[in-house]
């Protein structure tokens, strides 16, 4: 039985950090005015008819911090890449010098920065209640080992530890929060 509990702490643990990375790779999506290849990661372009992911056919750079340049490994790839943003959620226009593709980001309005504040707030949110929820289905699960006839001390020190996990987590996703929150609203 203590095995079993073991298991179910460790499950519920590795859980958490993982919804934890999901919420930082969310927010990684959310710019903040300036340039960063992490803005193109979710983006595929078709590659000899198989869509393929951008940084698998060319480089990112960030020569300044409003630019991005992608530099295809080759040519050709240029109308798909320009294609590819066009058509993505991205909101930003290419550009083409038949060499590279460049992409100015526009600074945030006053607005824009609003909005995107209650996004990070939406993510961070959406994190705590996965934790929640993996802390709730943990504790329905040690429950049913107390039922199969774990002693009942054990399984309370478990609840115990799946509780503490849970708040280190939350605390790592405020910091996150935070620290989202702030870069978004300087300027």
């Amino acid at each position: 039985m203590e095995e079993e509990i073991k298991m179910f702490l460790d499950e519920g643990k590795d859980l958490m950090e993982k919804a934890v990375y999901h919420t930082n790779r969310e927010l990684a999506k959310i710019r903040a005015g300036k340039a960063n290849p992490s803005l193109l990661e979710g983006l595929s372009v078709e590659y000899y008819g198989v869509p393929t992911p951008l940084v698998q056919v060319a480089t990112v750079n960030t020569p300044d911090p409003r630019t991005l340049v992608i530099r295809p490994f080759e040519r050709k790839m240029i109308a798909e890449i320009e294609k590819a943003i066009k058509y993505s959620d991205l909101g930003l226009t290419p550009q083409n010098d038949g060499e590279i593709v460049r992409l100015n980001i526009p600074a945030l309005t006053a607005e824009r920065r609003t909005q995107l504040v209650k996004q990070v707030k939406t993510e961070i949110e959406a994190g705590k209640v996965s934790i929640r929820n993996i802390r709730k289905d943990t504790n329905n699960a040690l429950r049913e080992l107390q039922k199969e006839g774990a002693s009942e001390d054990s399984v309370k020190a478990a609840e115990e530890k799946i509780q503490k996990f849970t708040d280190q987590h939350i605390a790592q996703l405020d910091d996150i929060s935070n620290k989202k929150e702030a870069e978004l609203t300087t300027i």
